[in-house]
């Protein structure tokens, strides 16, 4: 029998308009219980407004929002915004405040002594990955996404059920902000919060979203799916275009690299030497066999840099990317202490690809063809 996930944020053909202007459209959408939606779409679609009329930082013109079956309405603003987390692009900390009492502010709120809400406030760091000694440290003294991390154990400081999370990754840079997300996945594994995310980035939404919810301009629903259906099979030209013209290519970071050929022979370079005599091009390691960069015949004696590396376990998209982002056409593979066991190519790899799709295509039928043979017996 299959299990229907409880929703615990309901919007029932729920409307916003600003003058003459339609923000949201009659949104009707289920926020499952324990699980991460995304709300992605171009600027002006009115996912920002949707996520801020769930705690009525906005007021809906019209419709119905519940919060674990309550009429949002019926709830005292104040203590409806106390009952979610909430975080946003800038951080918002007070900058007045120590890291611990910004973490503290919900709690001492909601009438915790100050005494346990900084000692909650400790136990955070640990969880959002900060060491405890920047618990006396001031906003203007943290990282960006030091600041970030804050902003979340905050949300989480009343444990509540629900985070509303508006854009919090997009104002740091690329390097902090895959941290900050691989960061959220863990802590969402642990804790099983409902999450309602807001982005305008579709990597980020298929990375992070149990399900994602796309919008239209003019505040439209266009599809609402797992991340691995909307890139399959988007519902109209419009998702179509904004997921991308590489769908095919972000599906592939649904299947891991299990049988996929390495091969372990490519050429290897391990002294200014043997760089300098190459036949072809090779990968050059040092003393540990961690790859270096690569040795071109066309460049005796260089080190040639590009391209990324594929550590083995991890998904068909990073192997991909590693294969054609580097010099050599061939994709660097290392094991999880970084160190070389051979390369791959991008054929090898969309040849992998083609059998695992169709390996979930014959099981996706299977599953499919299951109940109705059930239902004739």
């Amino acid at each position: 029998m299959t299990s229907v996930t409880e929703a615990m944020i309901e919007f029932r053909e729920v409307s916003k308009v600003y003058g003459g202007t339609t923000a949201v459209d009659r949104l009707s959408l289920s926020v499952p219980k324990g699980q991460i939606t995304v709300f992605v779409g171009p600027s002006g679609c009115g996912k920002t407004t949707s996520l801020r009329m769930v705690n009525r930082m906005v007021e809906p013109t019209s419709g119905t929002i519940t919060v674990d079956g309550q009429d949002a309405a019926a709830l005292p603003a104040a203590k409806l915004r106390r009952s979610m987390g909430y975080v946003m692009q800038a951080a918002g900390l007070m900058p007045h405040r120590t890291v611990v009492d910004n973490i503290a502010t919900v709690p001492r709120l909601n009438g915790v002594p100050r005494g346990r809400a900084r000692a909650r406030a400790r136990e955070l760091l640990d969880v959002v990955g900060l060491p405890q000694a920047l618990a006396s440290r001031y906003p203007a003294q943290l990282s960006g996404g030091q600041q970030q991390r804050v902003g979340v154990a905050r949300a989480l400081a009343a444990d509540p059920p629900v985070l509303l999370m508006d854009e919090p990754f997009s104002a740091v840079d690329p390097v902090v902000r895959h941290e900050l997300q691989q960061e959220l996945v863990r802590l969402q594994r642990e804790l099983g919060k409902t999450i309602v995310f807001v982005t305008h980035d579709i990597d980020e939404a298929v990375l992070l979203g149990d399900r994602v919810a796309v919008f239209a301009v003019g505040g439209r629903l266009a599809q609402v799916a797992g991340p691995e259906e909307l890139l399959r099979a988007p519902a109209d030209e419009f998702v179509a275009g904004f997921v991308g013209r590489d769908r095919g290519f972000r599906h592939l970071g649904f299947f891991d690299d299990k049988g996929l050929e390495v091969d372990g022979a490519a050429s290897v370079a391990r002294s200014e030497l043997e760089t300098a005599r190459v036949q072809e091009w090779a990968v050059v390691v040092d003393g540990d066999r961690r790859p270096t960069g690569w040795a071109s015949p066309e460049s005796p004696g260089t080190l040639v840099s590009g391209g990324s590396l594929h550590k083995v376990g991890g998904s068909l998209r990073t192997a991909l990317d590693a294969a054609l982002s580097s010099p050599s056409g061939r994709g660097v593979v290392v094991d999880d202490d970084g160190r070389y066991l051979g390369t791959v190519g991008a054929t090898a790899v969309i040849a992998q690809a083609d059998r695992r799709r169709a390996q979930a295509r014959r099981e996706r039928d299977a599953r499919a063809a299951g109940p109705a043979e059930e239902e004739a017996r």
